[in-house]
């Protein structure tokens, strides 16, 4: 059994996602709305002026919030699940599209598959 992490910072992805974990038969994610480290920061650059330096790289008014997605999964799942990912995200090392992990789970309850 293993956790799957998904950060999507592809938000307009997310239904896509969930409709092909769903054609896939992969179900219960959690989603959560997140805010990356950069973007928190930026609120208060001054504070950090190694920011400074980089804030005409992005626009944090414009930047959108991201999606994590928490599921648990059978091993056996877990490799057609990071491939619905990737179908549907495109390729992860480009930036600005998702961060993708898995963590071994020892103990869970409440979860069926």
């Amino acid at each position: 059994m293993q956790m799957l992490l998904i950060v999507l910072n592809q938000t307009e992805k997310l239904n896509p996602l969930l409709d092909a974990m769903m054609e896939k038969n992969i179900k219960g994610a959690t989603i959560l709305k997140s805010t990356g480290m950069v973007k928190v920061l930026a609120k208060n650059i001054e504070q950090y002026p190694i920011l400074g330096s980089l804030r005409s790289l992005w626009d944090s008014d414009e930047r959108k919030d991201s999606r994590t997605l928490f599921l648990v999964l059978p091993d056996e799942m877990i490799e057609t699940a990071k491939q619905t990912v990737r179908t549907v995200v495109g390729d992860l090392s480009q930036p600005d599209t998702a961060i993708m992990l898995t963590l071994p789970v020892l103990s869970a309850e409440g979860v069926n598959f």
